[in-house]
């Protein structure tokens, strides 16, 4: 057990959690929503502090981030636990641990370590993915921050529910971040991840705010977020930030609780990608389904190709200095 970051004592011996936007009040001997936070004896301790329970070596681009480093390989990691309840949850059985069960914990592994392990893989950088890190938080930032001392950078793909106090904290050493945009309304946020619209939308723009570079995910599901509106609502959010901010599209298949919602077609991506455009982004990724074209960077200067990817394999990286070698014109992202 770690003692936790961001939470305040109540005098029946409760405590307030502080980590994220739930803001979760915990009893003597309960948790919290993400069910790896715990008040003991009117503390809140984090019981997943390096007790990873994936590591892998991964493309940068599965994060997906396709201007960050493109080409490279990047150390991911995770604990279980997550603040979100979604219901096309792709890792679930690591994510959505019950009260009462039993955490499914790998081996001890410090940050040390996992920095060490980094290196030996030759990753210039770290991700904290496949959950939520915002509920493993001590962890990735005792983590990060010994990294960014040995000269790696670090990620987050995640959710965006983290409290302002919170990622101003991990800041210094946070580089990039790859953000989940799941719907574009309140209700269909809160039935299908048990969360609020308006707090992810807040987190994105202080993400921007901060200098860490972000790249946005939204999951299209047929019936739930595959209209016009909603995907326009989307794109012209993420516009009225930055232009240059890169969106992914990517294909929903049934899973977990939405299993009778039918597959995303290509073409409802490729819609996607046309509203996008319209409303100014330079960047439109489509993920999960073949499309060489919806994978490829081009400048927005001149069209010349930029990044060529099949799948998560790039084969074309743009100049080192990440400006368009036809036109010059500089590309927006974190080339080196």
């Amino acid at each position: 057990m770690k003692e936790a970051l961001f939470w305040t004592a109540r005098d029946n011996g409760a405590v307030v959690c502080g980590l994220c936007h739930h803001r979760c009040v915990a009893k003597r001997g309960s948790r919290g929503l993400c069910h790896v936070r715990e008040n003991r004896d009117g503390r809140l301790y984090s019981l997943v502090y390096g007790q990873p329970v994936a590591q892998s070596v991964d493309p940068v681009e599965k994060k997906p981030l396709y201007h960050f480093l493109p080409g490279t390989a990047t150390f991911s990691l995770a604990t279980c636990g997550c603040n979100f309840r979604c219901l096309n949850c792709q890792n679930c059985r690591i994510s959505q641990v019950a009260p009462d069960e039993r955490l499914n914990v790998g081996p001890e592994t410090p940050p040390e370590r996992l920095v060490s392990e980094a290196q030996a893989y030759g990753c210039p950088s770290i991700s904290y993915t496949y959950t939520e890190p915002t509920v493993f938080f001590e962890y990735a930032l005792d983590t990060a921050r010994l990294a960014a001392a040995q000269g790696l950078k670090n990620i987050f793909v995640t959710n965006g529910y983290i409290t302002a106090d919170a990622l101003r904290e991990i800041r210094p050493y946070l580089h990039a971040a790859n953000i989940d945009l799941k719907f574009f309304d309140d209700a269909t946020y809160r039935r299908v991840c048990g969360a609020r619209l308006q707090p992810v939308l807040d987190t994105i723009r202080l993400y921007r705010e901060l200098g860490v570079w972000i790249e946005v995910t939204t999951l299209v599901i047929p019936e739930y977020n595959d209209s016009d509106e909603q995907l326009r609502g989307i794109a012209e959010f993420i516009a009225g930030l930055d232009a240059g901010i890169p969106w992914h599209v990517t294909g929903f298949h049934p899973m977990y609780k939405l299993m009778n919602v039918p597959p995303t077609g290509l073409a409802i991506l490729r819609r996607a990608r046309t509203i996008a455009r319209e409303a100014g982004l330079r960047y439109v990724y489509i993920g999960n389904l073949p499309d060489e074209d919806g994978s490829t960077t081009r400048c927005p200067g001149c069209g010349a190709t930029a990044i060529l990817r099949s799948g998560f394999r790039v084969r074309q990286l743009p100049p080192p200095h990440g400006a368009c070698a036809t036109c010059r014109r500089p590309l927006e992202g974190v080339w080196s």
